[in-house]
């Protein structure tokens, strides 16, 4: 039987806990989801356009 090694918490870099998977506890999870809403993340593209942004139905017509 092989034993797989865990990837480290992606802010800190100490073990991961079950509780806790992806990160080590609540203060890394909580920083990387401040990061997200901050802005410090970003998916690779072109930024969306505002009349892109209404679904159809929603914009009063």
């Amino acid at each position: 039987m092989t034993t797989a090694k865990t990837k480290p918490c992606p802010i800190c870099k100490k073990p991961r806990t079950e509780e806790f998977a992806p990160f080590c506890s609540s203060r890394c999870r909580d920083l990387d989801l401040a990061k997200w809403f901050g802005d410090g993340y970003a998916v690779p593209g072109p930024a969306a356009r505002p009349e892109d942004l209404v679904a159809p139905g929603e914009d009063g017509e």
